[in-house]
């Protein structure tokens, strides 16, 4: 296949490597319900098991991209996933609450060093579409995150926290598949940029640093927006179900199963219509359209619930492949740091949020916590202040003629 177009077999592989990586994520948060009444942990307790994959998630992956961008790893991929797999092992044998947190620290390492690897992959092989490509490359992420609770649920539930061994299974399949796909990053991989061995971002033709950087902050706004809301579905969801509809834990854990599979079909529209559209659009519908929803959540009987909770999934998802595609259109040249400062923040606001919402349950209930998360929202208002990158790029002015002297000889007489 021509490398000028989509290579829709590496693609593929990026994006079931994103599926195996983030099933083997999800199932930490979906077995809070097991390991909270094993070792009689508190809903502050349970947040800091998130606090510590999610952090250890996101500190080292704008590191890890920002060193991409100069040194090619083309089988750092393959090392990110060994990470995951020691954690996991060491999790079913875990008896200690510190010994969780180790382990959870793990796997939350490998997580920082897979995904900006793993995002620029997917834009090598997008042939130029870039928000097709991300969505992909993010929608095999979403269904490996709701695969985790659905795995949790039929068989580490029923046989025990030991169980969690034979799901290293996932991970090793993993390794295979990102080996092949580091062969071919490394055949195809074009040469650092000078920008990147400079150390010097550029911006976007057309727009200030100025600008640039304050466009980036309001997508980091819009990104603790997104990632605390969807902190208090996926690591309270069914604690949540449990509480109020006093259901079942299986029951809750397809509550959530229902909730990511929906999050994970709004991901793949996300990229496509932004390429077509704009992802300023998306972003616009997916962070502030959410809202109604949102608002309506923690009024609803169960069914009602289940049905919010597939609407709020679809909307809120489309916007992270939106939000990084666009963050990456301001900064050309810098996709590896760009992708790690942003799955890294996203992943850091998610473990606070599971932190800081975890203590709030603690102190009042969960219940409460929902009615307040519901209007996280509205501060998808603040995408009015992004420029449009629809626009075409302001061209210099030209220089206007030098009148001191003639431009050709004068006509001789």
């Amino acid at each position: 296949m021509k490398q000028s177009g989509t290579v829709v077999g590496v693609l593929a592989a990026i994006s079931v490597s994103h599926l195996l990586n983030d099933t083997l994520q999800s199932l930490i948060p979906s077995i809070y319900p097991l390991l909270k009444l094993s070792l009689h942990l508190n809903f502050a307790q349970v947040g800091l098991i998130t606090l510590t994959l999610q952090l250890t998630a996101s500190l080292l992956q704008p590191l890890v991209g920002m060193y991409t961008d100069r040194r090619p790893l083309p089988y750092s991929l393959v090392a990110g996933m060994t990470f995951s797999l020691v954690g996991l092992l060491l999790l079913s044998v875990a008896g200690t609450l510190g010994t969780i947190l180790f382990a959870a620290g793990l796997m939350g390492v490998g997580s920082s060093i897979f995904h900006p690897e793993s995002s620029r992959i997917a834009r090598m092989s997008s042939g130029g579409r870039h928000g097709l490509a991300q969505s992909v490359f993010q929608v095999g992420g979403n269904m490996g995150s709701s695969l985790g609770p659905l795995l949790a649920a039929f068989f580490v539930v029923p046989h025990g926290q030991s169980s969690l061994a034979w799901c290293a299974g996932i991970a090793v399949i993993a390794i295979v598949l990102l080996t092949k796909v580091g062969q071919w990053s490394a055949q195809h991989r074009p040469g650092a940029t000078h920008t990147a061995q400079a150390g010097r971002w550029e911006p976007r033709p057309g727009l200030s640093r100025g600008r640039v950087v304050g466009a980036l902050a309001v997508l980091g706004v819009l990104i603790f927006s997104k990632y605390f809301y969807l902190a208090s579905l996926s690591s309270y969801y069914t604690f949540y179900l449990i509480n109020r509809f006093g259901v079942s834990v299986q029951s809750a854990q397809l509550h959530l199963f229902v909730f990511l599979a929906a999050a994970a079909a709004g991901t793949i529209l996300g990229g496509p219509i932004g390429d077509r559209i704009g992802p300023k659009w998306v972003i616009w519908a997916s962070i502030l359209g959410v809202f109604p929803f949102t608002f309506a959540l923690p009024h609803a009987n169960l069914f009602w619930t289940g049905v919010l909770s597939v609407l709020i999934g679809l909307i809120i998802a489309s916007a992270f492949s939106a939000i990084l595609v666009y963050a990456q259109e301001l900064v050309p040249g810098r996709v590896g740091t760009i992708g790690g400062i942003f799955f890294g923040f996203a992943f850091g606001m998610g473990g606070l949020g599971a932190a800081a919402l975890g203590r709030l349950a603690d102190a009042t209930s969960i219940e409460y916590v929902y009615r307040l998360c519901a209007y996280l929202p509205v501060i998808g208002l603040l995408t009015a202040f992004l420029p449009d990158l629809d626009q075409p790029a302001t061209a210099p002015a030209p220089a206007a003629p030098d009148r001191s002297r003639p431009t050709s000889a004068p006509p001789r007489r």
